[in-house]
Order: C-alpha cells, then structure tokens, then sequence
C-alpha cells in the first residue's frame, strides 16, 4: 500500500520542522508532500532543505496563495501522477498530532475514507475555548442535517482518501476552501457510494503561528451547505 501524506503550507516556518520530523519518526515508510503556496515567511524554502534530510519528503511549489482547497487539489494531482494508492490531509502546525497517523493510515480501505474525527468517542479537543467548540460543532450540525449525513465531524481536515476515488472525479470543479472544501469532498464521497468511516483523533489548537481561519471561510461553509439541500 502506497501512502502519500499531504501537508499544505502558508508562513509554517515555526511548526514544521517539528511536525515533519514527528511524522518521519511514527511513520517511517510514509511518503510526504508539502504543498506551499509561496510563503513569505520562507517556510518553502525550509521545506526544501527538510526534503535534503529526508529522502521521502518532497515540496510542491505555488507560485501564490490560491486557498487550502487549492492546495489539496494539487496535492491530489500530484500523488494521482505518482502512482499512490492512498491519500492523507494533514495539517502542518501540529494540530493533527502525528501519533494519530497511522491510526488513520490502518483504516484505509477500497472504497473508503477515512475521517479522523474530534466528535466521536474517543476523540478530543485540546487547548481550544469553549466558544471555538461551539462554532465547530454547530457548523457540524448544521452541515450534517442539510446534507442528510451521518458524519459527527464532516469538516474535519485530517482525513485518508483512496485514490480509486478521486480519480472518478473532476477535480478541477471543486471549488471550496476551509471548512468548505472539507465539506464538499465528504459530500462527493457519499454521492458516490464511499463508505465513510470515523476513527476517533485528539485535535490540538496551534502552539505557534497565526490561524488561516476567518469570517469568509465559515460564511463560504453555510453558504454551500445552504445551497446544496435546496438543491436535494
């Protein structure tokens, strides 16, 4: 089984080398993209000389900040011309601890994506308030009642696709970001037959670094929720 873990970047030069090295130790035998959009901060070029290190690691260069679904889309590209089996989404502040990984990994199947969820038995939250809790789960809800899905943690980012099903797809007409772009690919999933399952992770808020959520990507969320159950 060919696994390619991918980890888009904007200014993570303070998180990555640790997460990156993390990953590498508890996941010796997985592969690893970096998809960074350019950042100012230099982390693609920190990027780079993680990849001199480890042999298994390679970076995606953007030419500019085009939005996480962007990313991801490329990141899919990418893996699918390389001849992956299985696709990981990972965040590289470390909020998605690397220990959680193959955990994810053990879970892959044909015809299965795999959710690494915070609202399932077992999963956890650490170091948000209680406030940001309330926004994820409620965003969740409403999600799962308009979409009609069985999902606890449908926007969650930590994830493992099997490429047999993104190759079924057009990627070029996904269009969401954040929350959004989450939403869509479970969405798709479940239109197309995918068994989604939900294995219980410990999500831990960001020790550095600025949070690439905003008011934006959560309306963009609502939105295409809203619009995808008149469309039902």
């Amino acid at each position: 089984m060919k696994v390619c873990v991918l980890m888009p970047t904007y200014n993570e030069m303070g998180p990555l080398t640790q997460t990156v090295e993390a990953v590498v130790q508890v996941a010796p035998d997985l592969d690893l993209l970096i998809i960074d959009d350019n950042s100012p901060d230099g982390t693609g070029d920190l990027g780079d000389l993680l990849a001199n290190k480890h042999p298994q690691l390679r970076v995606l260069h953007r030419q500019a900040k085009q939005g996480l679904g962007r990313a991801y889309i490329a990141g899919f590209e990418w893996a699918i011309e390389n001849g992956y089996d299985y696709i990981v989404q990972m965040d590289a502040d470390g909020s998605h601890r690397p220990d959680d990984l193959p955990l994810v990994v053990e879970a892959a199947a044909e015809n299965r994506l795999v959710i690494g969820s915070r609202w399932v038995p077992g999963g956890a939250v650490l170091n948000w308030p209680w406030y940001r809790q309330w926004i994820s789960r409620a965003g969740n809800l409403y999600a799962r009642l308009t979409l009609r899905s069985h999902v606890k943690d449908i926007t969650a980012g930590f994830r493992c696709y099997p490429v047999s099903f993104l190759t079924g797809l057009e990627l070029e007409l996904v269009r969401a970001q954040g929350y959004g772009f989450q939403i869509e690919m479970t969405k798709l999933a479940q239109d197309s037959g995918v068994v989604v399952e939900e294995v219980p992770i410990t999500f831990v808020e960001r020790e550095s670094g600025v949070s690439k959520m905003t008011y934006k990507i959560i309306f963009e969320a609502f939105w295409l929720c809203t619009k995808w159950a008149f469309r039902r």
